[in-house]
C-alpha cells in the first residue's frame, strides 16, 4: 500500500491520539482514513478491491470527522473490511461523500497493530490555518 500522507500520534492516558494535515479539507478527510487504517493494520500483501460508496452527515467538521472515522472502523470492527483507498467525492462542513476501495482482512497477510474502541469527541479539532488543514482525533484503545 503505498503511502503519501502523513499523521502524529500523540500520547494520551489510556488512549491513542492523532494529529493528521491535509493541503485542503478533502486532503484531510482522506489522509485521516488511511492514517487510521495505518495505525490499526500492518498489510504484507496485495488484496483485491472492492469499492464502498460511503456518505456521512455530521453537525460540524469535527462532528462529521469522528463519525466519518468512526464508519472506516466500523467497515474493520464489523465487516472486517480494510480500507485501502479513498477518494473524497463531495465535502461540505456537514457532509462527507466519498469511495473506499477495500478489501477483506486475512491473518495470513495482514496483522493487527492496535485495537482501536471507539474514536471520541475528547478534544476533536479541525481546522485550517495558511491553507493547512489539520485535524486533533483521540481514539479509545
Amino acid at each position: 500500500m503505498e503511502r503519501d500522507f502523513s499523521y502524529t500520534l500523540l500520547s494520551h492516558t489510556a488512549d491513542l491520539g492523532m494529529i493528521v494535515k491535509g493541503d485542503s479539507c478533502e486532503g484531510l478527510f482522506r489522509n485521516a482514513g488511511m492514517a487510521l487504517t495505518d495505525i490499526m493494520i500492518l498489510s504484507k500483501g496485495p488484496m483485491p478491491g472492492v469499492k464502498k460508496e460511503i456518505s456521512i452527515k455530521g453537525n460540524d467538521l469535527p462532528d462529521l470527522m469522528v463519525k466519518w472515522l468512526s464508519e472506516i472502523l466500523y467497515l474493520f470492527e464489523g465487516e472486517h473490511l480494510i480500507t485501502t483507498e479513498i477518494v473524497v467525492n463531495q465535502l461540505s462542513r456537514s457532509s462527507i461523500s466519498s469511495t473506499l476501495i477495500t478489501g477483506d482482512f486475512d491473518s495470513r497477510y495482514h496483522e493487527v497493530l492496535r485495537e482501536i474502541k471507539a474514536v471520541t469527541y475528547h478534544q476533536v479539532d479541525v481546522r485550517e490555518d495558511s491553507g493547512i488543514w489539520t485535524a486533533r482525533i483521540i481514539f479509545d484503545l
